[in-house]
């Protein structure tokens, strides 16, 4: 893949995710208690539905950030974010995973799942991509010196 296309994909996927995230965050802060408990099978637990609530506000912080992400050159710096979204997600579906398996089953867990292990994958493919030179790193040849 060359650079500019990996660059493309790499800012397309940010995009994605970054809407994603806002969409979500929106919906869980302003979610009405009777759909949460809907959601939840008739069952409504006051302290989950302000954890998902916050859990909303971070994923909106999230997505501004990554929205603005796309628009950063430096390699060095588009690798970390690649990194730490690969690890973030892996943990949440391992934490999704965990709860599926030691709580009661639910669709939406698997689904969750699915979404968090593709999101995984979809950053860890950018980050350790051909050698990890899927992402192109510039510098000028005095850069190390300077440190």
């Amino acid at each position: 893949m060359s650079p500019n296309l990996a660059r493309t994909r790499l800012d397309q996927l940010l995009a994605l995710d970054a809407s994603f995230s806002l969409s979500f965050g929106l919906f869980s802060v302003f979610t009405p208690h009777y759909f949460m408990k809907w959601l939840a099978g008739g069952v409504y637990d006051h302290n989950v539905h302000e954890t998902l609530r916050l859990y909303g506000c971070l994923r909106m912080a999230c997505g501004w950030i990554l929205w603005h992400v796309r628009k950063v050159d430096d390699g060095m710096f588009r690798k970390h974010v690649c990194e730490a979204l690969l690890v973030c997600y892996l943990l949440q579906a391992l934490s999704v995973f965990r709860a599926q398996f030691t709580d009661r089953h639910t669709a939406i867990n698997w689904i969750a799942l699915l979404i968090l292990s593709a999101l995984s994958f979809a950053y860890g493919s950018f980050r350790f991509g051909q050698g990890g030179n899927l992402i192109k790193v510039y510098e000028l040849p005095t850069a190390g010196t300077l440190a």
